[in-house]
């Protein structure tokens, strides 16, 4: 064999060996977006669990609102309603997921301060831990949301990176999208007593 074909093909196998390693990294980096992505998942699943617990506690022990448990039922809903699979997470998905979300949040939240006007509902044990295990996965929700924006970063930095974005390109590595905080957490709550 001449020299200049044993370059070609000592070229031709280093690259291939590039190519190689660029796209199993670049699904590595997939795996984990669709993993911290079931996970924010999982933790929504819980809250959307929870909520029926929580409005059948709040009915049982106070002549509530129905205004305010329907808004809670009905956001509750639409939240359930908008499925994300980790292939459809676009920014413009990830923004009709987010609104969904941010309704029941808002119900929720107008929920817990309606609550405010029942001092015996708010002695209520049950009520007190489905509250405390509410107020927890919200926490939950937090985590995952970070870790998830954490791993869609790295993951979007190789797909859009020199020369992994020619094979992120060929072999269909779309970008990710983020989750966003809404337009309403710009302005601070206000508590009055």
């Amino acid at each position: 064999m001449s020299k200049s074909v044993i370059v070609i093909v000592v070229v031709l196998l280093l690259g291939g060996m590039f190519g190689c390693s660029t796209y199993n990294g670049l699904v590595g980096k997939d795996e984990t977006v669709n993993e911290a992505w079931s996970k924010v998942q999982s933790q929504y699943q819980r809250r959307a669990d929870l909520i029926p617990n929580l409005v059948n506690t709040v009915k049982g022990a106070a002549d509530f609102e129905k205004s305010t448990l329907t808004g809670v039922i009905e956001a509750r809903s639409k939240a359930t309603s908008v499925q994300l699979t980790a292939d459809q997470l676009t920014p413009e998905n990830m923004q009709k997921f987010q609104a969904a979300q941010e309704q029941l949040s808002g119900a929720l939240s107008r929920l817990l301060v309606s609550v405010e006007r029942y001092p015996e509902l708010k002695a209520n044990q049950n009520f007190l831990e489905l509250q405390a295990q509410l107020e927890g996965t919200e926490n939950r929700i937090a985590v995952a949301r970070n870790d998830f924006n954490t791993v869609v970063k790295d993951y979007n930095q190789s797909v859009r990176s020199f020369p992994a974005n020619i094979f992120a390109g060929m072999f269909g590595f779309p970008v990710k999208g983020f989750f966003e905080a809404s337009q309403a957490a710009q302005n601070a709550p206000t508590v009055q007593f």
